[in-house]
């Protein structure tokens, strides 16, 4: 379905991996700390643009590079705009800068309970105004956003939905009643368990222990029972190489599981998660980076894994997402790959209609091929009599021949037309009549 189309190598390991909502950006935040943007080459819809394209000549360009924290970088992502860009660090802090020039225009403290440093895991912009922020400890922070900055040195709530790290982050759609467009409800995944938390009242609910680490998360809209296809599911990623499906409002255990890496003892770890995107896809699919490094795309509606990619031989993949283009992009290891969907993967909806097209045409060439063999046959016979005494005697046998299997054919043909008549007509069946009833004549 998707062929690798460039391999992007790195100065260090891949711990994040971010996407440009509308332009072909790439930003990485790697193990050293440091915080990378690329552009990626564009498909255009120029002749000149595709040419280069095809040729390889297109190149990643690096907009900037810089050291954004002491420790490595752990999350990194855009806000909805693209406008902004947020980062978070084992040093502790949130920064937020250009993603045009790398300049830092706020920062804030991670806030710990404790007298040890509480490190960010992940962050998540829910919206304009607010910036979700989880850390080891399983604490959610919710950052106050003002003209996408900081507003204020410390959080403006903190929720505890999970004992241990939060592992995900998966923002609902909004309701029908929201005025704003922007969700205020989210999906946490933290050790065994799954959490759902409003932006007003805090925790709403928790799952049952699932006795398997909940990794990643992707909610697909449009799926659900038979009586609400519109409600949505969500898909979880676990550390035994299983997808569990949940049914959205019914968060208290999964309703149906998808085996994605069947291993004894359990699969690989299914590390990260995305939906596939609809124009790519008849059916409701999703993107999954596994823990050997490899990649794998499940059809959730027919419940099955349909290909299997390599992104990295040694390393997991660790991140993946579609670009503004439709191109996947997956990282992990030292390495960000690349990929476009295939050209023979994209359905043909008149490729049947030309196949009868050309099933026809055939037919029509073999029918005035024979028209032709026949004229030729009959223009070369009075050629070949006039030049040979003996032609014309085995012509006049072969025509003979043939005149008394036409005769011979044409009282077949009498014989069966005799047939059909019998049995048109009034036939004696006999006594028992043709239904074996025994009949006596001048009794009817």
């Amino acid at each position: 379905m998707f062929e690798n189309l460039c391999t992007l190598p790195l100065s260090a390991d891949l711990f994040a991996q971010a996407l440009h909502p509308t332009e072909p950006v790439l930003g990485v935040g790697l193990a050293t700390g440091h915080v990378q943007c690329f552009r990626l080459p564009t498909t255009g819809s120029s002749a000149a643009e595709d040419e280069e394209l095809s040729d390889g000549k297109s190149t990643i360009d690096t907009i900037w590079r810089t050291r954004r924290h002491k420790g490595s970088c752990r999350s990194l992502v855009f806000n909805h705009d693209g406008s902004s860009l947020y980062s978070a660090g084992t040093d502790s802090l949130v920064k937020h800068f250009s993603p045009t020039t790398g300049q830092v225009i706020s920062k804030i403290a991670v806030p710990s309970s404790k007298s040890v440093p509480d490190s960010p895991t992940l962050l998540s912009a829910l919206s304009p105004q607010t910036l979700l922020l989880a850390c080891d400890s399983g604490v959610l922070h919710l950052l106050d956003l003002r003209d996408s900055a900081f507003a204020a040195s410390k959080p403006q709530q903190s929720h505890f939905p999970h004992d241990d790290f939060v592992s995900s982050l998966t923002p609902l759609p909004p309701s029908s009643e929201s005025t704003s467009g922007f969700s205020k409800q989210w999906i946490s995944t933290g050790g065994t368990t799954l959490a759902v938390t409003d932006l007003r009242r805090g925790v709403l609910v928790r799952s049952e222990d699932q006795e398997d680490e909940l990794l990643c998360a992707a909610f697909i809209a449009g799926m659900g029972p038979k009586k609400n296809r519109d409600n949505g599911v969500l898909a979880v990623g676990t550390g035994s190489g299983v997808v569990t499906l949940w049914d959205k409002g019914t968060w208290d255990d999964q309703f149906d599981r998808i085996v994605v890496d069947p291993a004894r003892g359990g699969g690989e770890s299914l590390d990260c998660m995305v939906q596939i995107p609809e124009e790519l896809s008849r059916d409701k699919k999703v993107a999954i980076g596994l823990g050997d490094g490899t990649l794998r795309l499940v059809n959730l509606t027919k419940r099955e894994v349909e290909t299997s990619l390599r992104h990295d031989d040694l390393e997991s993949t660790v991140a993946i997402g579609f670009d503004c283009q439709g191109r996947m992009i997956s990282g992990g290891g030292q390495t960000v790959k690349v990929w476009e969907e295939s050209a023979s993967a994209i359905p043909d909806e008149d490729e049947d209609d030309d196949d009868e097209d050309d099933e026809d045409d055939d037919s029509d060439k073999d029918r005035d091929d024979s028209s032709d063999e026949d004229d030729d046959s009959s223009a070369a016979a009075p050629r070949d009599a006039t030049n040979n005494k003996r032609n014309v005697s085995r012509q006049t046998r072969n025509d003979s021949d043939s005149d008394s299997d036409d005769s011979d054919s044409d009282a077949g043909q009498k014989r069966k037309k005799r047939r059909k008549k019998g049995k048109g007509g009034q036939v004696d069946l006999g006594p028992h009549g043709a239904h074996g009833i025994l009949k006596f004549k001048g009794l009817d």
